[in-house]
């Protein structure tokens, strides 16, 4: 079973191209300091302006580099379900352990329209999927009646919740047993306190080990030390959203000379 502390990988570039030798280098960085699962081609590795070939190459890259050490969730979402199928086919090919799928953003679809859309991917990869809820950027909010529908099928066994909302995190909870992940860094401690089994994470770019401890923590139930770390990283996740993601993630990790800054 996923859980735990799973990063939100930035995509490091150089002179306008994919660095591959850093991307390499942060997967490796991550491993070393016990994360438990890699996001690659998510919001925070750019992936609404990587082209199709960045999108695989990056794809590639840290599926090659992790060599099965911690599972990867590749981020092949997109508003056409035939790109998000092509984009889902070559994870599943290359052996990604899941996708990980944005609501479609700027189509506004129904209800409808988002079952309709998930359900096409799951019946046509076998692959399992984690679906990503983000009204914030995609503008549609998958209701909790839309995700208990959703949950009925075998291949979609979680999601991402980034609606700032503990009441749909709660409703997913109570009503499936798909794995709730926090999508935002401040709500990780909150989400796992009702059931969440851990975060996709921007800050641990930057503090993976961290991260993963206050995952742990709240696992076992020690929510004192979850707090504690929770308090000591809130200024930080703060500051790492004063700007547009993932520019401030991306100027962080230059200060730590682990990315040129480019975007």
């Amino acid at each position: 079973m996923i859980q735990g502390a799973i990063t939100a990988l930035i995509t490091p570039f150089r002179d306008g191209k994919v660095d591959d030798q850093r991307l390499r280098d942060n997967v490796e960085f991550q491993i070393e300091n016990g994360i438990d699962g890699l996001v690659p081609t998510g919001t925070t590795g750019e992936s609404p302006t990587l082209d199709h070939n960045e999108h695989d190459h990056v794809i590639d890259i840290v599926v090659q580099t992790v060599a099965g050490r911690v599972p990867v969730i590749a981020g092949t979402g997109s508003n056409s379900t035939d790109e998000a199928l092509r984009m889902t086919r070559h994870a599943r090919e290359v052996g990604a352990a899941m996708s990980l799928q944005v609501a479609p953003y700027y189509n506004k679809p129904t209800q409808e329209g988002l079952y309709a859309h998930f359900m096409a991917i799951a019946d046509q990869v076998d692959l399992p999927m984690m679906l990503y809820n983000i009204p914030g950027r995609s503008v549609v909010n998958i209701n909790p009646e839309t995700i208990v529908r959703l949950a009925s099928h075998p291949n979609i066994v979680a999601v991402k919740e980034a609606t700032g909302n503990m009441d749909m995190a709660s409703a997913i909870l109570n009503q499936t047993d798909l794995l709730v992940f926090s999508g935002d860094d401040s709500a990780t401690l909150p989400l796992m306190s009702v059931g969440a089994k851990g975060v996709v994470s921007v800050t641990s770019n930057i503090l993976p080990s961290t991260i993963h401890d206050l995952c742990a923590a709240a696992l076992a139930g020690d929510f004192d030390t979850a707090r504690t770390i929770h308090h000591k990283i809130f200024p930080l996740c703060q500051a790492l959203f004063a700007e547009t993601s993932p520019a401030p993630i991306k100027h962080a990790m230059k200060l730590i000379g682990s990315d040129t800054g480019e975007l």
